[in-house]
């Protein structure tokens, strides 16, 4: 952990929304006994609008035996007007969405007025194509302002949206649309990214081939590139042709605070995605109250997240809580390598944005591409820089400080999960001095707690597995149709806590440093993926017998993914079976789950009882080969010196 910290520049305390006292001051109020909680979040729910206001503020009781978890439970609401409607009075014509395209010479601005217009046409024709309130509906779209109206459209209807990343495969959108009965799809013709084509249509026909799928009666397709597709007469229509002629107002379904908002299939250790399910008050608030914390908001703020929709980040902080502060959002459908690396430069000058939210994966890649392209733009309307996805590593937040941000711009820190809908340890700005690599300090109403494996909660100077003490209005709810493994994956491991699955420091100034997951979740660029879901897809290929994944360093991703593999008998152990192996997982789950290093071993590390032992190949998939602790569990310890021999001879590397 080190020490060294930043201080925010007076000039930035001067304006900012806090100070450190009143951090200290709101904080220990937020915290002080179960009913100062509830008072501090029936605060904030002041920010929302309601139909029907909240007199029930927290409901939560993590006993296994009595377990419930529910907030503002007997509250009313409708989340896009909340995004649009209330704006229109004071703002109509202050842009809501800036789409950057992924040509540099595409863009489009739409006002509050206008994704008003857009989302109400889309609800109604939602509505008329049979999508009524609780019906699923999937949307694998790219980065267009579709997609968001989509989302919204849905809230509008009361429809349970589950967006699935345009990056994964034809199965891997099957599997989700049969676990989540998914009524409705919403995709595009094709995805255009640093002008290459993703075929979104052709895989949404491939998903749909697939059992179980049956339940999709319709598909609405986007017209992005025109390029041509197969369109079914009887299941595919045109996003344009169904929404001519619809009304632009649509009368708003009024939801309840606990009724589902959406369904987002995340990475599970047991190998199969697992629906986290958000609900629809406690999220909005949520999200809502650490939008304004966590990034200083001010009402001429032009906010750029620049997450894909397909991720948690995408639905929480560049959709839901921008709009529904009424702040202007940037939506960027391209890459940041393209045509050059000076893009995000220039759409920073371009949109005067003053706040970027951004993953260290894009920092490094921007990083090692040295000064020059980023001193191309000028940038001077930043004023606040921000980090999501996993711990920022100390070179990577230098130069982003003092380089994209001229040193003049804090950086944001922030940590949280898929399950917890919001930001719950990030630095507020202005209220401490920085510490790069340090997520810092809870927000209001978090109660964190280091513990070892006894559960024992630690004190003090501490590390540990970190787990959060008492609920919070956006945490998930539930994982859908599978609450038992809710509760297990959550809430039984430490009995009264929910267990995040990462591990933690606090240093001597009680800051918490976050240190990775704990499970055998891969956090790769921000992307959680399974290790069992990986390694399924490996062994599905007919030259495998057994495959273990595990997480390696990665330059520029943070985490890379290395792939101990043994083959049949007979099989060639070559680069070109590599090479077949890694397309063969891309093409499973998705050109995320790229493998960076794949190893072809005799043997695994293995206990008597079957076990493969993943510290062991972690370790030496970091270059470790000494000092791998305990072996003495395992049943044939010679096989660690093979598989050394194989890594000191095959250390390759894939792109």
């Amino acid at each position: 952990m080190t020490q060294s910290s930043f201080p925010v520049s007076a000039e930035f305390v001067a304006a900012a929304n806090t100070t450190p006292a009143q951090y200290i001051k709101d904080y220990q109020r937020s915290i002080a006994s179960p009913k100062a909680n509830d008072d501090f979040w029936a605060e904030r729910a002041e920010l929302i609008d309601w139909i029907k206001k909240p007199t029930v503020i927290s409901n939560v009781n993590y006993d296994l035996d009595d377990f419930r978890i529910k907030w503002f439970e007997d509250g009313e609401l409708n989340i896009s007007v909340n995004c649009i409607d209330r704006h229109l009075k004071d703002n109509p014509y202050k842009p809501a969405i800036i789409w950057e395209g992924d040509h540099p010479s595409l863009h489009k601005t739409l006002s509050f007025t206008e994704l008003h217009a857009e989302v109400c046409r889309l609800g109604n024709a939602m509505r008329k194509l049979g999508v009524s309130k609780g019906d699923r509906v999937t949307l694998y779209m790219p980065m267009i302002p579709e997609a968001m109206i989509a989302m919204l459209a849905c809230a509008r209807i009361g429809a349970v949206h589950s967006v699935v990343f345009g990056g994964f495969s034809a199965e891997s959108l099957g599997n989700r649309i049969i676990d989540s009965q998914s009524k409705l799809v919403i995709t595009a013709d094709e995805g255009v990214r640093s002008n290459k084509h993703t075929p979104l249509k052709a895989n949404v026909d491939r998903a749909l081939d697939m059992d179980g799928t049956q339940c999709v009666e319709k598909v609405i397709v986007v017209h992005r590139t025109g390029n041509s597709i197969p369109m079914s007469g009887r299941r595919d229509v045109w996003y344009h042709s169904v929404v001519a002629g619809e009304s632009a107002e649509c009368e708003p379904e009024v939801m309840n605070a606990e009724d589902p908002l959406f369904l987002l299939y995340t990475s599970g250790s047991t190998g199969k995605p697992k629906g986290v399910l958000h609900t629809t008050g406690g999220y909005i608030t949520y999200a809502l109250s650490t939008f304004r914390d966590a990034f200083d908001i001010k009402d001429d703020d032009v906010y750029w997240c620049s997450a894909d929709i397909g991720w948690i980040t995408g639905h929480t902080y560049s959709t839901y809580a921008p709009l529904a502060n009424g702040t202007t959002t940037v939506m960027f459908e391209g890459a940041p390598d393209y045509p050059t690396w000076a893009r995000v430069g220039h759409i920073i000058d371009k949109h005067k944005v003053s706040v970027v939210y951004t993953a260290p994966t894009a920092i490094r890649s921007m990083m090692k591409e040295g000064d020059a392209f980023v001193r191309e733009s000028d940038r001077s309307s930043l004023r606040l820089l921000a980090t999501v996805g996993e711990p920022i590593n100390p070179e990577a937040w230098d130069w982003y400080y003092e380089v994209v941000g001229g040193g003049k711009c804090p950086i944001v820190d922030t940590w949280w999960q898929t399950e917890t809908g919001g930001i719950l340890i990030a630095p507020i700005p202005g209220t401490v001095a920085l510490k790069p690599s340090c997520a810092m300090t809870p927000l209001y109403g978090i109660m964190p707690e280091i513990v070892d494996s006894d559960g024992e909660v630690l004190e003090g100077l501490a590390e540990g597995n970190l787990v959060i003490r008492g609920g919070w209005p956006g945490q998930m709810r539930t994982i859908y149709k599978d609450h038992e493994r809710f509760l297990q994956t959550y809430f039984t491991e430490y009995p009264g806590y929910y267990f995040t699955g990462d591990g933690a420091q606090r240093d001597e100034d009680g800051h918490y440093w976050i240190t990775g997951r704990v499970d055998d979740v891969l956090n790769v660029a921000g992307h959680r993926l399974g290790t069992a879901e990986l390694e399924s897809a490996i062994d599905s290929h007919p030259a495998t017998v057994e495959a273990a994944v595990v997480g390696m360093p990665h330059e520029i991703r943070g985490v890379g993914i290395a792939a101990f593999v043994i083959l049949k008998s007979g099989e060639t152990k070559d680069e070109q079976i590599k090479e077949e192996l890694n397309r063969h997982v891309r093409r499973e789950i998705g050109p995320i789950a790229n493998l960076d290093a794949i190893y072809i071993v005799d043997g695994l590390p293995k206990t008597r009882s079957g076990k493969i032992m993943r510290r062991i190949l972690r370790s030496l998939a970091a270059g470790q080969y000494v000092g791998l602790g305990d072996l003495s569990t395992l049943a044939d310890s010679s096989v660690i010196n093979k598989i050394i021999e194989v890594l000191r001879a095959e250390d390759t590397v894939y792109s």
